[in-house]
């Protein structure tokens, strides 16, 4: 699976946030990306690594859940 690297990333609908890196859950060992909100209350946010990373349709067009922008 594709590595997702620490940095500003930019949500289909146009909020920022931080990944601050990768980690496992314990029991099923799923990988999951840690991320902070870069805006309100700049809470911590996890998301199964495979959902963060997969290609969504928008208005017909398939594009990227989340997209690397620093």
């Amino acid at each position: 699976m594709k590595k997702t690297k620490p940095g500003v990333y930019q949500h289909f609908r146009g909020n920022h946030y931080l990944v601050l890196g990768t980690g496992k859950h314990s029991e099923t060992l799923e990988d999951y990306v840690i991320y902070q909100a870069l805006y309100g209350k700049h809470e911590l946010w996890l998301r199964p690594k495979k959902s963060f990373l997969e290609k969504i349709k928008v208005k017909g067009k398939k594009v990227s859940r989340f997209k690397k922008i620093k």
